[in-house]
């Protein structure tokens, strides 16, 4: 890892998604979107289901992740995740029929006894993942 680089860890309960140096992170903050740079001060966040990303050198990449938690360091961002992929492992068909699905949930609450929040959520994850998979 080069001088003035983040150590990066995304961890789901799963497995280690990723392990990398980073020049900056950005992460989908519960509060909002928020980025970090070598030497950040060290904090904590809650993570929203939403698009994650981080550049080394030129290269930026982008992942999907779904919940828990930001650690910050000086020198290390770690992320646990309840669910993180890499934009090149999600497959788009799949992500495409669970919005599909999500769709027809929440089109079915209206009239129906469905956990609204739960297929919202459902919504918002098949989003993101399409949405990075697409990157």
């Amino acid at each position: 890892m080069a001088e003035k680089e983040l150590l990066l860890e995304v961890v789901t309960p799963d497995r280690l998604v990723l392990s990398t140096g980073a020049d900056v992170v950005v992460c989908p903050g519960v509060e909002g979107q928020f980025g970090v740079l070598p030497g950040h001060i060290p904090f904590l966040s809650a993570l929203d289901i939403g698009e994650m990303y981080y550049r080394k050198g030129g290269q930026i990449e982008y992942l999907a992740v779904s919940g828990g938690f930001a650690e910050v360091t000086g020198e290390k961002v770690t992320i646990v995740a309840e669910s993180a992929e890499k934009g090149r492992e999600i497959d788009l068909e799949r992500a495409r029929r669970a919005q599909e699905r999500a769709e027809k949930r929440l089109a079915a609450a209206k009239t129906e006894n469905i956990d609204w929040a739960r297929a919202e959520a459902a919504m918002r994850r098949s989003l993101v993942r399409a949405k990075v998979a697409g990157r």
